[in-house]
């Protein structure tokens, strides 16, 4: 049976007696430090100079430090930076601004399972994932509830990891709701799987293409944007209630019988090889190695499969069939290059 701890499980008033720095004020980075913040710890946020969140992190009332400042005067050192910046953070000045005893924290096991950072012996490391985008984190901790959240510990040099990072996550809310007591390898392969194989992946791939099965067959793109994206959200609303069986009971039986025999036509065997190959390369390091070798080089490949996506039949006709509905929220936010 897993390890699930709760509030109770936590003592608030040992991260509440930390200087916390949290570098990164993105969607993990702005949750963390708020949510910190107003459960009575001493938050302060590091950014690079020039950094395009300085002045929002200042006007939601928060402390701003560059980075390696920040991290020097703190006892916990929070790592929210992408993965593909931790690296060179570290190595530009970070790894000597930590302290023996000092606690470094993940939200991701990435860059410490593939030893692309490499903590000295006498630090603790400790990981808190919250299973949920951070803006839900923080919108859910406002209401007085929580989001379920994972926490690992990799190194306990004082003992007192375990401890500190229930506090931690007491912080954020997770322990109104569950954290559930994992490894940094469960957390990172696990989650890079779910990313490739099935969430971002698995599913972008199977929207995108049942929509040109449908186009090039004749049909009317608008009418396959609905089949086959729009719907999607429906059915994964039903799985996220009540699971699959949910989701069956809910639909018609025609779509039911549907699921039962056209389902395993699609994914079959050939997916599931090819979902463990995907395990193995994750599993090895071997996709890691080479995400990282794609953006020290330029990440040339990388923008290229990011301009042909947006330039997608499908992403055209969303823009328009999105304009029906005009209680749909259009992000605001600008899209990267």
């Amino acid at each position: 049976m897993a390890t699930i701890y709760y509030d109770d499980d936590a003592d608030l008033s040992l991260i509440q007696g930390k200087k916390v720095a949290v570098l990164g004020y993105g969607s993990q980075g702005h949750a963390h430090a708020l949510n910190l913040r107003d459960s009575g710890v001493d938050v302060r946020v590091g950014l690079r100079p020039g950094s395009t969140s300085r002045q929002r992190a200042e006007e939601q009332g928060l402390v701003v430090k560059d980075t390696n400042e920040a991290a020097a005067e703190a006892d916990v050192i929070v790592l929210l930076l992408p993965d593909t910046h931790q690296k060179a953070a570290w190595e530009d000045g970070l790894a000597d601004a930590v302290e023996a005893g000092n606690a470094l924290v993940f939200g991701h096991g990435f860059n410490i399972l593939y030893e692309f950072v490499q903590p000295p012996e006498d630090v603790d490391v400790f990981l808190v994932a919250p299973k949920s985008p951070g803006h839900i984190v923080r919108r859910l901790y406002e209401q007085g509830q929580g989001t379920p959240g994972l926490l690992a510990v990799h190194q306990d040099a004082t003992g007192t990891a375990w401890d500190l990072g229930k506090s931690y996550a007491a912080g954020l809310g997770l322990t109104r709701t569950g954290l559930l007591e994992t490894t940094f390898k469960e957390e990172t392969e696990t989650d890079l799987f779910g990313e490739q194989a099935v969430l971002c992946g698995g599913v972008s791939h199977l929207v995108r293409d049942g929509f040109e099965t449908l186009v090039e067959a004749g049909y009317q793109p608008e009418a396959a944007y609905f089949e086959c994206l729009h719907e999607l959200k429906l059915i994964v609303d039903m799985m996220y209630e009540g699971g699959i069986s949910w989701m069956r009971h809910s639909v018609s039986t025609t779509a039911e019988w549907g699921d039962y025999v056209s389902g395993p036509r699609v994914i079959n065997d050939s997916s599931r090889e090819a979902m463990g190959q995907i395990l193995a390369e994750i599993q090895d390091g071997s996709f890691a190695q080479g995400f990282m070798d794609e953006w020290e080089a330029g990440a040339e490949n990388f923008a290229g499969y990011r301009k042909a996506g947006r330039d997608h039949q499908i992403e055209q006709v969303g823009k328009q069939v999105r304009k029906m509905m005009p209680w749909l929220d259009e992000p605001t936010e600008e899209l990267e290059a």
